[in-house]
């Protein structure tokens, strides 16, 4: 007897004996949302419908009307047709596709799912994009026939894009190829060589047969050299707890509720993160603070909530709040910004265009604002940047923008948090949605931007650097060191500064503590304050590499942004990366300045790693694991790489 066949007995029972129990354990059942994707005619909506009639999920006439409509208009041949059950539109019967995103609702035993069924063709992207922004896991097809194709490439793409971590690969129609298992592994390590430039985190593959129900929802006699699961056993075992951001604490306020003259509340839905009764926030853009006084629900009041729940927060001060603004912890506030970058689908026939004014709408705050540059264009198939300059977007186009708001912004990065990085574009005349974006981070502060003195022009001497490098008998070059307080910067630092001038090479070592009493000691520890410490930082080592000095810089340097920024001030051939890569507790162990003791005792407020955030380099020139590897052994690691690149001879 099936898994489903039990569960089905079981619920017989529950429903006969305990009718209110039955109810109350599919309530609370988890809810995973899944996106089916791939290119045209992979077999989504067969699998779809598959997953669904195998399940027992589909009413007795729905499954007359979809067996009579077999036979008009079914692809396989008068028998019963799965894709009929989500290809509702005339249009798609007609043509055997989707055009449309179906949402489909099903429940197993343990878990419930909404499948959100999306086109494959190029020309729908906006509509597989919408469909992707709500989804916990995708579930990428492929045609055994064809093997890895460019729309393939290019939902991958969109998917992690828009951060779904979990990817099930569904290599279809192995009935079609003789069940080979060469087939099937040559597909996995096609997809697998492409995906490795992707953010995903669990991906799963699957050879089945959408039609015919091989490793869908029963195991396939026909294939068997898989000794893999099932789809449906992966989509109810799939763990998707961890991927909420339980951490930074957004509650964006929808409505101030006054019931009467004696309550004031602020309703909404926790976006993040976990607010408890006596919480002190700050409400944004203000930066007025309080504490939680009480957190109302519809069923009574509790001690704290997360998301999505949808409360009430009253606070004990009376601060000015209003819809759209935003409540978050005091000692772990977003960015407030009117400027940031992101990542934008283009939804419309008529092209974005820099200057052009929109309505940005971002959780309950809907701002003016205007696409101030776009930066470029995606090649969402082979993953770069198209080249030339671009000064716009069309329809269904992916590209890197600039935009200005008309006044602040409370947000984070969608890499953190996708509920406040996230917003959509309105055209201002129509109201039509035109755009989908992803915030990136802070604006890039590009190294041929204008100063802002107007009558000055840059002086250039008859010594070049290729001079400079050639009487030194080396090149100049930045070795940016970044890492965790307490994760060994300084250290390595120190001595590659022995080592190089032992060896009888002109370096200068950059700290950070030491900059910050000197050149940066206007400077805190704010966004822009950090942003703007890593920038003068850099324009000092490009003066130094052009005189043909090798510069160690070591920084925090906490936000990807910033670092890049500091490589395009740089310059891509004289800039290194180099991670030292430490956990959080191995440098709070250590703790040399005892920094970490002093946030925990709450005297230090802004802090990286522990109420501030750091972002690791995703691929890093080089990688020092300071737990397995020894200064002399790291240092050893950096030299090697600046031999290899010819800054010093061998």
């Amino acid at each position: 007897m099936s898994d489903q066949s039990k569960y089905e007995i079981q619920d017989e029972a529950l429903i006969r004996d305990d009718i209110a129990g039955y109810l109350r354990k599919h309530e609370e059942k988890d809810l995973l949302r899944i996106l089916t994707c791939g290119s045209v005619d992979d077999g989504k909506s067969t699998l779809i419908g598959r997953l669904l009639y195998d399940c027992k999920m589909i009413y007795e006439d729905q499954l007359a009307a979809v067996t009579r409509d077999s036979k008009v208009h079914g692809t396989t041949g008068g028998d019963f047709d799965p894709a009929l059950l989500t290809d509702g539109l005339k249009a798609e019967r007609e043509q055997g596709i989707t055009i449309d995103v179906a949402y489909r609702y099903f429940s197993t035993d343990k878990r419930k799912f909404i499948i959100a069924d999306c086109p494959g063709h190029e020309q729908y992207t906006r509509n597989m994009a919408t469909g992707a922004s709500t989804a916990n896991l995708a579930v990428i097809l492929i045609d055994a026939r064809l093997g890895v194709v460019t729309q393939t490439k290019r939902h991958s793409f969109i998917c992690s894009l828009l951060g779904i971590k979990h990817v099930a690969v569904v290599v279809n129609k192995m009935d079609l190829v003789d069940w080979s298992a060469e087939t099937y592994e040559r597909i996995r390590n096609e997809y697998n060589a492409f995906v490795s430039r992707l953010d995903f985190s669990d991906i799963h593959f699957f050879p089945v047969s959408a039609l015919a129900g091989d490793n869908v929802v029963e195991k396939s006699e026909n294939m068997p050299w898989y000794d893999g699961s099932t789809l449906l056993h992966h989509l109810e075992s799939v763990n998707i707890a961890t991927d909420r951001n339980l951490v930074d604490m957004r509650f964006p306020v929808q409505l101030v509720s006054r019931p009467n003259l004696d309550f004031r509340g602020y309703a909404g839905t926790v976006a993040s993160g976990v607010v408890r009764v006596g919480q002190e926030v700050a409400s944004l853009p203000s930066r007025r603070t309080s504490t939680v006084k009480s957190i109302e629900t519809a069923a009574g009041p509790v001690e704290e909530a997360y998301p999505p729940m949808a409360v009430t927060l009253t606070l004990n001060d009376e601060i000015d709040v209003s819809r759209g603004d935003m409540l978050a912890p005091v000692n772990n506030l977003p960015r407030l910004d009117n400027e940031f970058e992101a990542m934008v689908v283009w939804m419309h026939d008529t092209p974005a265009r820099e200057g052009q004014s929109f309505l940005i709408k971002q959780t309950t705050n809907v701002v003016p604002g205007v696409l101030t540059e776009v930066r470029y264009q995606m090649d969402v198939n082979e993953l770069r940047k198209l080249p030339g300059d671009v000064d716009s977007l069309a329809l269904n186009e992916v590209g890197r923008v600039h935009l200005t708001l008309h006044r602040p912004l409370a947000f984070d990065s969608y890499r953190k948090n996708h509920s406040t990085g996230a917003f959509v574009l309105i055209d201002r005349v129509s109201n039509i949605t035109v755009g989908a974006g992803m915030i990136v981070d802070r604006p890039v502060r590009k190294s041929d931007e204008g100063p802002k003195s107007q009558n000055i022009s840059r002086t250039r001497g008859e010594v070049t650097r290729v001079t400079r490098e050639a009487l030194l008998g080396q090149q100049g070059h930045t070795l940016w060191l970044t890492g965790l307080s307490g994760s060994g910067k300084s250290t390595v630092a120190m001595e590659l500064e022995r080592r190089l001038t032992d060896s009888g090479r002109l370096c200068c070592l950059l700290d950070g503590d030491n900059v910050r009493h000197g050149l940066n000691r206007d400077l805190g520890f704010s966004h822009d304050d950090r942003t703007e410490n890593i920038r003068r930082i850099a324009e000092v080592a490009r003066l130094m590499n052009d005189t043909g000095i090798i510069v160690i810089a070591a920084f925090i340097s906490p936000y990807i942004t910033d670092r890049a920024g500091a490589r395009e001030i740089v310059g891509d051939k004289s800039f290194c990366e180099v991670f030292l890569d430490t956990p959080l507790e191995v440098c709070e162990e250590r703790d040399p300045k005892g920094l970490y003791a002093k946030v925990r005792a709450g005297e230090i407020h802004q802090f990286t790693g522990i109420t501030d955030p750091y972002e690791a380099p995703e691929n890093p020139e080089i990688r020092i694991d300071t737990t397995s590897q020894d200064v002399e052994a790291g240092v050893s690691q950096v030299m090697e790489v600046l031999r290899d690149r010819g800054v010093i001879p061998r």
